[in-house]
Formats: C-alpha cells, sequence, structure tokens
C-alpha cells in the first residue's frame, strides 16, 4: 500500500501500528544518527540519542497534530535539540559535581543549523530512496536510482536494463511522484 508521508504520522498516531514504526524509524534512525555523530557525539553515544528522540517520539505522536502550514522535520529538529541538550546537560556534572563537558566545546556544531543544511536533505531523499525500493515492481526503482542518483543519461540506461528511453522516463516519474507523496511535509 502506497502512503504519503501525512498518512504515514497519522499511522504513527494509532498505537500500536508496528509496521509504521519501522518504516519510520528505517527511515530516520540513519539520518538522526548521522546528525548525532556532526554534533560532535561519540560514537558510542549516537546510539542513545537516538534512542531517547525515538522513546519521546513515540510518547508524544499520540497527540501529534500534523500542521500543513509547518513542517514535521521542523517538529522533530525540535525534539532532537532538546533531547541533545538534555544529554549535554546530564553529562556536564557527575555525581561528585565535576564538570566533564565544556558546553561551548568548538568541536560541537549547532544542531539547528545541521538539521537545516541541503546535506540533511540529501540524506532524507536518499534513505526515503532506498525505503521505497522494495515497492516497485521490476526495474522501475532501478531506473530511476540509475538516471537521479548516479546521474546515468536515460538512453544508457535503457540499453543496460533492456527498456525503452520512455519506460525509463515514466519509472523515474513514478519513483520522484511517489517520493514527493512520501516526503511531503518532512522537507522543507
Amino acid at each position: 500500500m502506497h502512503t504519503t508521508s501525512v498518512s504515514l504520522l497519522e499511522r504513527l498516531r494509532q498505537p500500536p501500528n508496528h509496521e509504521a514504526w519501522k518504516r519510520f524509524v528505517h527511515l530516520y534512525s540513519p539520518l538522526l544518527g548521522y546528525w548525532a555523530e556532526r554534533t560532535g557525539f561519540a560514537t558510542s553515544e549516537v546510539e542513545d540519542l537516538v534512542q531517547e528522540v525515538f522513546t519521546h517520539l513515540a510518547k508524544e505522536m499520540p497527540k501529534f497534530e500534523y500542521d500543513p502550514d509547518k513542517t514535521f522535520r521542523g517538529w522533530l529538529r525540535t525534539v532532537a535539540i532538546n533531547k541533545w541538550n538534555e544529554i549535554r546537560r546530564r553529562r556536564q556534572i557527575d555525581a561528585d559535581g565535576v564538570s566533564h563537558l565544556d558546553v561551548d566545546d568548538a568541536g560541537s556544531q549547532d544542531p539547528a543549523k545541521l538539521l537545516a543544511t541541503d546535506e540533511f536533505q540529501r540524506l532524507l531523499f536518499q534513505r526515503a530512496m532506498e525505503v521505497m525500493q522494495t515497492d516497485f515492481p521490476g526495474n522501475t526503482w532501478l531506473a530511476c536510482k540509475k538516471v537521479i542518483m548516479d546521474g546515468q543519461a536515460a538512453a544508457e540506461v535503457a540499453a543496460e536494463l533492456d527498456m525503452t528511453v520512455g519506460a525509463v522516463h515514466a519509472a523515474r516519474f513514478r519513483v520522484l511522484a511517489r517520493l514527493r507523496q512520501e516526503l511531503a511535509g518532512m522537507l522543507d
């Protein structure tokens, strides 16, 4: 069943919808992990941040109401930044009251800036393409991937996949239309 991102978000509100959560976690885990690594978190701590974000989302999604005038990514950014700041505050002082983290650490980047980057959008696009791969029959997804992500010419892809150039263009159109549905409201 092909669903838009808005319907995916709606399905996340209906407990327990394991398939919707599986798809959502599969789509966003690598992106949140990548973002966490870029903010200065140690690799061993990245999973903790991502887990805290998803734990918070699991509690909040039943109350979440999609607003078409706002982006889901903006809300996710707020959740991620808040969790990032909570973890940094907890790490600042250990049980003895000794500070172990310089909040002005020059190696850490502002998470709001990282989530607003074109790179984040590119990664989300790539991840969505990977998630959608099984949703298309035969060479449809592969033809689109080769044209869009690999930068091959449609004629070259057509010859390689034993398709017509028109079929490659149609495949590209179908996958990109579905991608727009899948990411509606998730990108600025």
